[in-house]
């Protein structure tokens, strides 16, 4: 008989669905009835809500955060050939996108403490080829929107936010999206505000932009075969958008339960630091919202990531990695860099470890996820 602690999910998605799971299905019935399945209402009023709620005027639907980075891009006037900054700790699909724009990504390190991208890095690998700049808003915290403002000024460069991790997540004045030309979000079911699918949104401030993204999403057509742009079918559904008109209102509930949650992480965590267990930094204060909860093993610790993985899943408690392997690593991607190119990058993807986070998820489980951290640390 096993004497392991109950299992802690990852993520539970049903403590979000179950209490509002009545609300949803009264209104995707109306949608079936209404036969309202693509660019109709219910789209059009996520899009308004979405990006009021973000503090800007203008949100574009699409199939997913990719085709709203790719698209997005392509409507800020990005060029093949021209050059894009962008950190080396992100997610494949920030690379992906911009190859999609036919841009050229140039990568950079990261910021030790935070993950985030290494600004002072980012201005030393401007050219004369460089159009942009895309900040990754990573695991729930904010790039510092002063600091890329003052060097995209200085260097006349568009800023593109990518804010797939970051719903309504603040920092110095700024909500996410709200500071760059335009800013990308992701509906992933597993981020803060998810659907049940692949979603992805553009908002930004610039009504030319924002039309030409409709346009681009929906074949290049600005009116029905009517093509103007050399575009796709990306369109967030009518359905997805339902989900995600419901859930909008709990959204600032649901970050504050993942920040109290952030908070007990810390407090109990704070006596591991001079094990090697140190928590990837927050310079956000209460803006961040924590999408994901990072900690590092580093060198001080007596067991290695990997070890530490395997013995909380033993106890029951289920962990993940963001991001096992940099993108200048991947099989796919090594022309974009060299081993030891990006040695903080490097350094995180071997030391960093996910633990549970999510809304709902209580006390008594972040203490015994602890206590099964210090546990692995001891046996």
């Amino acid at each position: 008989m096993s004497s392991c602690p109950p299992k802690v999910p990852f993520v539970n998605l049903s403590l979000q669905h179950q209490p509002i799971e009545s609300e949803i299905a009264e209104t995707l019935g109306k949608i079936i009835q209404d036969g309202d399945f693509i660019l109709g209402q219910a789209l059009r009023e996520f899009e308004t809500a979405f990006a009021a709620a973000s503090g800007v005027k203008y949100g574009v639907g699409v199939a997913c955060g990719t085709d709203a980075i790719a698209l997005g891009l392509q409507a800020c006037g990005i060029n093949r050939g021209d050059e894009i900054i962008l950190p080396a700790n992100t997610f494949i699909a920030t690379i992906i996108a911009v190859l999609q724009a036919k841009a050229v990504p140039i990568l950079v390190d990261c910021d030790p403490e935070t993950a985030l991208i290494d600004l002072t890095a980012a201005e030393t690998a401007i050219t004369s080829k460089t159009k942009a700049i895309i900040p990754v808003h990573l695991y729930g915290q904010m790039v510092s929107p002063r600091r890329v403002l003052d060097l995209a000024n200085r260097h006349d460069l568009i800023v593109f936010e990518d804010a797939a991790q970051a719903h309504l997540a603040e920092r110095e004045g700024y909500r996410a999206g709200s500071f760059g030309k335009a800013a990308a979000f992701s509906f992933y079911p597993s981020k803060n505000l998810g659907c049940f699918g692949d979603g992805g949104m553009l908002i930004t401030n610039d009504a030319k932009l924002a039309e030409k993204m409709r346009t681009l999403r929906n074949y290049g057509a600005p009116s029905k075969y009517l093509h103007t742009e050399m575009g796709t079918n990306s369109r967030l559904d009518n359905l997805q958008a339902a989900v995600l008109n419901v859930k909008l209102p709990y959204l600032e509930k649901w970050n504050r339960d993942r920040t109290e949650a952030a908070l007990h992480y810390n407090t109990l965590l704070e006596p591991l630091k001079h094990q090697g267990i140190v928590p990837i930094a927050n310079h956000s204060g209460s803006g961040h919202i924590y999408h994901l909860y990072v900690i590092q093993i580093t060198e001080k610790s007596a067991i290695a990531r990997n070890q530490l993985q395997e013995k909380l899943a033993q106890q029951g408690i289920q962990t993940g990695i963001h991001y096992p392997v940099p993108c200048h690593l991947q099989p796919a991607y090594q022309n974009l860099g060299n081993p030891g190119d990006f040695p903080h990058t490097e350094t995180l993807c071997e030391q960093i470890l996910s633990l549970p986070m999510y809304p709902g998820l209580s006390n008594t489980q972040i203490e015994q996820v602890v206590g099964a951290i210090e546990r692995s640390l001891n046996c």
